[in-house]
């Protein structure tokens, strides 16, 4: 039996395109260049993951958590790390992905620059009530008032006191 034209070129390109699947040539979005497999640490990992919030746990970070849902995470940090992403654009994909609660740390602007500044702040107020009580409470406590004179004594009350030291 005889394979038409057509069936035999549809069969080489659906050979090529497995080809190329099999060489790590995966599917590009449009306009973007292809990225080689970069090789990656377990550190650099961890260090992207630590920045990233748990879904599940909520307070602990992927790198820390021990659910299947940070293992997950985990990996497609692993794999765009591995495709040629900084870790900012990992950390951009989440963030896009999630919205900023993803983030361990929030960014330090806007609404957000709140959560960096209000410690801080409390610090300061802290710091200044406590100075000021110490102030207050050593000021007290080192003043004593100007003696008053003493009322003068008569001549019967220094007689008794000569008598009774005597």
């Amino acid at each position: 039996m005889r394979i038409p034209v057509h069936r035999w070129a549809s069969r080489s390109l659906l050979a090529s395109a497995a080809l190329a699947l099999a060489l790590g040539a995966g599917p590009m979005a449009p306009g973007q260049p292809p990225r080689a497999a970069v090789p990656v640490d377990e550190e650099s990992v961890r260090s992207v993951a630590a920045q990233l919030r748990c879904v599940v746990c909520q307070s602990l970070s992927v790198a820390d958590s021990p659910s299947e849902t940070a293992r997950q995470m985990r990996e497609v940090v692993r794999e765009r790390l591995a495709s040629g992403q900084t870790p900012d654009e990992v950390l951009a994909y989440f963030v896009e992905k999630y919205g900023t609660w993803i983030l361990l740390a929030p960014p330090r602007r806007g609404f957000t620059l709140l959560v960096w500044a209000a410690p801080l702040a409390a610090l300061l107020v802290g710091l200044g009530v406590v100075a000021l009580s110490i102030r207050r409470w050593s000021g007290a406590r080192g003043r004593s008032r100007p003696a008053e004179p003493a009322p003068p004594i008569d001549a019967a009350t220094r007689a008794r006191i000569r008598r009774e030291a005597g």
